[in-house]
């Protein structure tokens, strides 16, 4: 089975054939769940009572705690938990996770969002952080628990298996539910999944805790930078995180705060427009260019370590932590790409914007503006969807075998914002979708089985949506998979990963704002224009990795030729020739 990744019912029964694939697959159900649930159905239950979609943008912004989990990742990894700590090492993080997240998803149920919306988004929050540093566990778990007769390509599809699963749960079926029940009682059965996970949690095998010197022995080698460099370095960064998410959180809090008589409310748009560059400058650039000051600070004698450095303590492993989170990914990634790592940290930051942008609109969307019905969305959304979304990362992974990889990557660029001109039309009537399905023959085909027009509507723009933006999916995974060093794979992936939601997370209240004032239409079609962006820097990326490419077969061949020359010039006697 190694090498192999199952598929459909023989994954099914590989997860059944052992408690450890078992467990994985229970633990990818735990990871989708509260995704789901916070990130796209809640925004149905606000839209549902009249929260404004501004404050559904700033709301959403709870999803930065899965953008900045790296941050606190090498806590997850390290720390012990006083007192959960005998029952295993990611087993203590993970049930201590899952019982926050039971209570939190309870809290919700008890909590008005229209009366108390302030109450009930950092009850949110408190659950995203939980599910983000969950993740994290999860993560850690399925690499140390892979072995041969489960390998890490089936712990991964067996992850997967479940995230998907549990994202038909969340999505699907908890609409299916609040059409029948109220949204309070959805969310306690919720908590009720949620506890059942935790018992299941108790029962999995862990990995013992790994001895604290040989954590971070890199840093205390010789020719290392000193530790007080790094303090240095590292305080520049901390500060500039630091910042970066007070100046969120005080804004977020600003925004949930009832206005004063006849004060101005504050404008996301407004701090967008301020704010939001300098806060991806902070969390991004100066981390960058600190990591780039890293690598010319270690070509000095004086800054680097000429002798193993023996001390330690616990500041010096949080130090060790921070720096291994912060810097020294960036500082690998700086040294091997040169400038050109700007060019791929502008394609990460632009590369699905518009889907992430719009996605925690989509159900506020179709049930109080399309006026669809719960049940409807449920299997437009997240039945019919997800099968799209596979089909769609099916076709990603044929165009690369096909057409190459940056061709793949290009197209994963141009085409979902595409979408959203159909979502466009789709706000204005449809009249260009129903000229389409007619042209074709949807429109009958759709009455044959029972459906009408509207619905074969919206299967139509989210077919489109889901199957392009899979296809935009699988070719980021394997661009950032091309860039991360195997030293550094696991924490440069998730930094990397991380980026691709930033931009996107931090635009949703402006657009929110602008889907209040100007309409979902025109909106869609501006949000549209994020196209140009991210094509022009695929096309900068595609340049730079074709002429490093070419620069590196014009230096084999010079190598290749080399000895022919040397040979000739000896003469067949050894001797040089005259």
């Amino acid at each position: 089975m190694a090498g192999q990744r199952p598929k459909g019912w023989k994954l099914l029964k590989a997860a059944l054939a052992t408690r450890k694939s078992a467990t994985m697959l229970a633990f990818g159900f735990s990871s989708g769940l509260p995704f789901a649930l916070l990130i796209g159905t809640l925004t149905a239950w606000l839209g549902e009572v009249g929260v404004k979609l501004a404050t559904i943008g700033i709301f959403s912004w709870i999803g930065l705690a899965y953008s900045f989990k790296f941050l606190w990742s090498p806590v997850v990894d390290r720390v012990q938990i006083p007192g959960l700590e005998r029952i295993g090492r990611r087993k203590s993080w993970i049930a201590l996770c899952q019982a926050i997240i039971a209570v939190c998803l309870a809290l919700l149920a008890l909590t008005n969002p229209a009366t108390s919306i302030g109450n009930f988004v950092l009850i949110a929050f408190a659950a995203a952080l939980a599910s983000a540093s969950h993740d994290i566990a999860i993560d850690g778990w399925r690499i140390d628990q892979a072995d041969e007769e489960s390998p890490i390509e089936l712990l991964s599809a067996l992850t997967q298996f479940g995230y998907r699963t549990a994202s038909i749960v969340g999505g699907a079926i908890a609409l299916v539910l609040a059409a029948r029940m109220s949204w309070p009682n959805v969310y306690l059965i919720m908590a009720a999944i949620f506890v059942v996970l935790l018992l299941i949690t108790f029962t999995a095998p862990d990995t013992p805790r790994p001895e604290r010197q040989k954590l971070y022995g890199a840093l205390a080698e010789p020719g290392a930078l000193k530790p007080g460099v790094r303090a240095l370095l590292l305080a520049i960064v901390g500060i500039s995180w630091l910042w970066a998410i007070v100046r969120l959180v005080t804004f977020a809090v600003s925004m949930l705060e009832p206005a004063a008589p006849g004060a101005t409310p504050p404008s996301v748009a407004d701090f967008t427009k301020t704010w939001g560059v300098l806060i991806i400058i902070a969390t991004v650039f100066v981390p960058l260019a600190i990591a780039a000051i890293a690598n010319r600070l270690a070509r000095s004698r004086d800054k680097v370590l000429t002798a193993r450095d023996s001390a330690h303590g616990p500041g010096r492993t949080v130090m060790n932590h921070l720096y291994s989170a912060l810097v020294d990914p960036l500082a690998e990634l700086s040294a091997r790409m040169g400038w050109g790592v700007l060019a791929a940290i502008g394609f990460i930051l632009t590369y699905a914007i518009c889907y992430n942008i719009w996605a925690s609109f989509a159900y506020p969307f179709y049930l109080d503006y399309m006026h669809y019905t719960k049940d409807q969305v449920a299997f437009a959304s997240k039945i019919f969807g997800i099968i799209m979304t596979m089909l769609g990362i099916s076709l990603g992974g044929y165009l690369f075998a096909k057409i190459g990889r940056f061709p793949t990557i290009l197209m994963g660029a141009i085409l979902p914002p595409l979408g959203n001109f159909l979502y466009a039309d789709l706000a204005d009537g449809a009249p260009m979708i129903d000229g389409f399905a007619h042209l074709l023959r949807l429109d009958s085909l759709a009455r044959m089985f029972g459906s009408d027009e509207r619905m074969m509507r919206l299967l139509l723009a989210i077919c489109y949506e889901n199957i392009t933006t899979g296809l935009a999916l699988t070719a980021f995974v394997a661009y950032v998979s091309s860039i991360v060093s195997k030293k550094y794979g696991a924490i440069q992936y998730a930094l990397l990963g991380s980026l691709l939601s930033l931009v996107g997370t931090l635009g949703r209240g402006a657009v929110g704002e602008a889907f209040d004032t100007y309409g979902y239409a025109p909106v869609f079609r501006w949000t549209a224009a994020t196209a140009l962006v991210s094509t022009i820097f695929v096309l900068l990326e595609w340049w730079r990795v074709t002429a490093q490419e070419r620069r590196a077969a014009a230096a084999e061949t010079v190598q290749a030729d080399r000895p022919a020359k040397v040979s000739q010039a000896l003469g067949e006697t050894g001797q040089p020739a005259r």
